[in-house]
């Protein structure tokens, strides 16, 4: 991977972050990229043997914190440890997605709630836990992930555009209010990007989908992030899109 210019190791030293998805894909790369550069990271993922086994390979930076961000309770818990265990983080990444393929009317119900929960709802979450102490304090990033979806519609695509075409809104919101606070808040949309999401789906057999070998390394997403976060702390990344090239 080509690390970002002005990200070298140490460019975070001291920094906390959270990062979601943590266990696999793009936020596992973003989870090493942060630990590589000396933060210290929380993972939120919800399969707990994956999360540990990735930690445990990345050291004592690294702390593995099982959650269901679609399960309320779930939620709260993290929380509750994750302010115990460093107050108001000066990174949230959130990179956790959920993705699903099916026309209006064909997707169950309980599918769509829990693509909702992960995509829209969870980032909105942390960031009502966090955003306030971070403007307390002057200080923090909040990154959210985004998608090529999150401004271009596909068939077959309605409950996933509508997560991430509300995070995009969500994300601009938040940028308007927090602007000249100290707290930055930045989009990182990329395109496909080659990630187990895609094992269900076989998008190499499907006409009209991108072949996994023409997607995104999910290690360019880590890199845009990290030179995002890496940034002087009067800069603010509104937002980056990434495309194979």
């Amino acid at each position: 991977m080509v690390r970002a210019p002005g990200a070298e190791v140490g460019a975070l030293d001291g920094a906390n972050a959270v990062v979601t998805g943590a266990s696999r894909g793009i936020g596992l790369s973003i989870t090493r990229v942060l630990v590589a550069a000396g933060a210290r990271v929380v993972m939120l993922a919800r399969t707990r043997a994956d999360l540990q086994r990735e930690a445990l390979t990345l050291g004592a930076r690294a702390l593995d914190l099982p959650c269901d961000l679609a399960d309320d309770a779930d939620v709260e818990r993290a929380l509750v440890v994750i302010s115990e265990r460093m107050g108001a983080p000066d990174i949230v990444v959130n990179s956790a997605g959920a993705f699903a393929l099916g026309a209006v009317g064909t997707l169950p119900g309980d599918i769509v709630q829990r693509l909702l929960a992960i995509n829209l709802l969870a980032p909105y979450r942390l960031a009502n836990a966090f955003v306030p102490l971070m403007r307390t304090r002057g200080t923090g990033h909040v990154v959210t992930i985004g998608s090529i979806a999150d401004r271009r519609t596909y068939p077959e695509n309605a409950a996933y555009a509508a997560s991430k075409f509300g995070v995009r809104a969500f994300h601009q919101v938040m940028r308007e209010e927090l602007r000249g606070s100290g707290v930055r808040v930045s989009l990182v949309s990329p395109g496909p990007v080659d990630t187990p999401l895609w094992d269900s789906i076989s998008p190499d057999t499907r006409a009209g989908f991108t072949p996994r070998a023409s997607m995104l390394h999910a290690d360019a997403v880590a890199d845009a992030v990290l030179w995002v976060v890496t940034r002087p702390g009067e800069v603010n990344i509104d937002e980056v899109r990434l495309t194979h090239s």
